[in-house]
Formats: structure tokens, sequence, C-alpha cells
């Protein structure tokens, strides 16, 4: 198989086991929103936008009454985003981050909202912060990893995840799904630079660790796969389709049998559960 082919590949399989397999919630992003609510602009009438702004004075009478209200900052924020204003969106999702240290997601969507705004020390800010209390909340660790990687490069993005692995071992409970997710982005990070020794002992790790969950194994398989030992990913994949629920099996095989390997494509085996 061709090695440059599949390495253009590996980044986005991967980051979507880090990801979208991960098995938290998953949020709507600000670059989403934005982009969304920008092409919705352009098709509003007249009415609609005279509706949205007479909501929005409806939401702020709100706030001078009931300055904590929440409901009525996610309706500010929402309607901020549809009328295209990014930047008018910020404070009062600054409120709504105060109000609700409960909700990281809030917290993450400001962080966003910074960083498309070009404050990057802002965003940083706000995933640290997030962290301090919530180390294994992946949302904001994908963020700042991401923003890290772009001006600091791979190894600040390295320091803190394994200071989130830390921190979390560390902890009177540990979350295991919360610990595998965690190093499945530092694998992450190792494969991407092309340091597959050190990916695959990540994995190894993980699968050590956490012995239930398909995401490592699938992780190292496909890493295996990528850097030309199939014979070694084939029962990695056969692994991962026996281990992964089943509202992601499909999405596994479908991973598994990838067009420069379809003659090893892995047989089911009971999961047992």
């Amino acid at each position: 198989m061709s090695l440059n082919r599949n390495r253009s590949i590996i980044t986005l399989i991967l980051g979507l086991i880090a990801l979208g397999l991960l098995g938290f919630y998953t949020i709507p992003t600000i670059a989403a929103a934005w982009g969304q609510n920008q092409d919705s602009n352009r098709s509003d009438s007249t009415s609609e936008t005279t509706a949205l702004a007479d909501l929005g004075k409806a939401y702020e009478q709100i706030l001078q009454r009931e300055p904590s209200s929440r409901e009525a900052l996610r309706g500010l924020v929402e309607i901020k985003l549809q009328q295209g204003d990014l930047r008018g969106s910020v404070a009062f999702l600054e409120r709504l981050v105060t109000l609700s240290p409960d909700r990281p997601d809030y917290a993450v969507l400001l962080a966003q909202a910074k960083q498309k705004l070009g404050d990057r020390e802002g965003a940083v800010q706000v995933y640290r912060t997030v962290l301090a209390t919530q180390p294994a909340q992946i949302n904001a660790l994908q963020g700042l990893v991401n923003l890290l990687l772009q001006e600091k490069g791979p190894e600040a993005a390295i320091g803190v995840l394994q200071d989130s692995l830390k921190k979390i071992n560390q902890a009177p409970q540990t979350d295991l799904n919360q610990v595998t997710s965690v190093q499945l982005l530092l694998a992450q990070i190792y494969a991407n630079q092309e340091r597959y020794p050190e990916a695959v002992a990540v994995y190894d790790a993980a699968i050590t660790v956490n012995s239930k969950d398909f995401r490592p194994v699938l992780a190292k398989a496909l890493v295996l796969e990528n850097i030309g030992r199939p014979v070694e990913a084939k029962p990695l994949f056969t692994k991962a389709i026996a281990l992964a629920p089943p509202e992601y099996k499909d999405q596994v095989k479908k991973m598994a049998a990838s067009p420069d390997q379809q003659s090893l494509t892995p047989t089911p085996t009971p999961t047992g559960k």
C-alpha cells in the first residue's frame, strides 16, 4: 500500500476516534453556528429581522428585572448569532459562563468565539479555567490542544495532555472512559507527528487500563495498518468490532474495511455484552 496516500487520511480517522466516538455529549461549535447563521441572514426577510430584534429587546428587558436569568442570556446569545453579531454574543456568553460553572459547554463556546474573533490569549485562558477544575473536559482539552498546536507546536500540547492525565489519575475517583479519551488525544498527536512507536505505546497503555473500550484497539489497528503492518492490525480490527457498542459497530466495520485492505476485513465475534 502507499504510505504517502494513506498518511493523508490517518489524521482524519484518528480525529474521528478521538472526538466523534468519545461517548460524551458533543456541543455545536461557534464556527458552525456562525456559518449557518450568516447563510440564513442573507435570506431573512425584513419582518423576520424585525422579529429577531424585538425578541432581543424582550430578553434584555427580562435581564433588567432578572440579571441572573440564564434563559434570557441563552436567548440573547442565539439571537446575536442569528444576527451575525459574533462580537456582540461574547458579553452575554461571559455572563452565562459566570452563572453556570456546572456547564463547561458554555465556556467552550465562549473560547471558540474569542478564538474566531482573534483573541487567542482570551480563548486559551477560558480553556485553562475549565481544565483547572475539570481536567478531563474533552472539548476544552481539544480546543486548547488545537490552539497550542497552531502557536507553540506539539510539545506544548503533549504537555497539557500529560498534565491532565496526571490530575485525572490522582483524583479520588477515576473515570476510565475519561482517561481513555485523553490518551486518545495524546496518541493522536504522536500519530500526526509520525511518532508511531509513541502513539502505539499510548494505545497499549489505554488498552491495558480499559480493556473493554474499543477505541484504542481500533486506533492502534489503524496506525499499524497505516505504517505497513496489516498482519498485526487484522486481529485488532476484529477485536474492535467485537467490543464496539451496537451503535458504532457498522462505523467500525467500515474503518476496518478500507480500500487498501479489503482482504483483511475482520469477521465480527460475539461481544458477550
